[in-house]
Order: structure tokens, then C-alpha cells, then sequence
């Protein structure tokens, strides 16, 4: 996990409100703003953000790491 709960609160509300806008949004962009919303939520929801280790950049406090031994 790289996101903390404040970006994760940000990315789902943003998400969730981009993916209602969609309803409103004209066709040509209609794509545009699910994919962005969609983004947005999914991160949130995984609490992993791709582009966030690709640039080294953690805003979870938490470190987690495993105790088991890979042979």
C-alpha cells in the first residue's frame, strides 16, 4: 500500500463524483471522464497507486512487511 486515507478519501470522492459527471458529459468526453473516475476509484479502494511507486512517492504511514521466508 502506498496511499494514505487522506489521498485515498480525495481519489474516491473525485472518483465518484467524475463518474456521476459522466452522466452528464457529452459523448465525445463521456469516455474520458469514466476512465479518470474509474482510476480514481480503484486506487482508492486498492490503496496502490502504480504511478505513485514508478515515482517513489508513499503517503501511507503504515510500513507492512511479511515474516515469511521464501525458499
Amino acid at each position: 500500500m502506498n496511499i494514505g486515507i487522506l489521498d485515498r478519501v480525495l481519489r474516491l470522492s473525485t472518483g465518484v463524483g467524475v463518474v456521476l459527471f459522466d452522466y452528464l458529459a457529452n459523448a465525445n468526453w463521456e469516455i474520458i471522464f469514466l476512465l479518470f473516475g474509474l482510476w480514481s476509484v480503484l486506487t482508492s479502494v486498492f490503496g496502490w497507486c502504480p504511478f505513485y511507486r514508478v515515482f517513489g512517492v508513499n503517503t501511507c504511514p503504515a510500513t507492512f512487511k511479511s515474516n515469511i521466508a521464501i525458499e
